[in-house]
C-alpha cells in the first residue's frame, strides 16, 4: 500500500520502529477506538506489551500484517 517514497495514503499511518524491527522481537498491536483502529509497535514480553494486553489491545498475527491479497 505504500508509495515508492515510503508514504502511505490516508487513512493509513506508518508505524514507526527501528530499521531492524522484526516480528520476532516486536509485536504489532491494535485497539479499536471510536470505530477506527489505532496501532502500536512494542517489544515483545516487555512491561509495555503486558500493559497493552491488559488494557484490551490485540496482537496482530503476522500473516494479517500488510495489504490484503488483491490477485485475481
Amino acid at each position: 500500500m505504500a508509495e515508492p517514497d515510503g508514504t502511505v495514503p490516508r487513512p493509513w499511518h506508518r508505524i514507526q520502529g527501528t530499521g531492524d524491527a522484526t516480528t520476532m522481537w516486536y509485536a504489532v498491536m491494535r485497539r479499536k477506538e471510536r470505530e477506527i483502529f489505532i496501532g502500536a509497535l512494542v517489544l515483545r514480553h516487555s512491561p509495555h506489551h503486558s500493559l497493552l494486553l491488559k488494557r484490551g489491545w490485540q496482537e496482530i498475527p503476522v500473516p494479517e500484517i500488510g495489504p490484503p491479497d488483491v490477485s485475481d
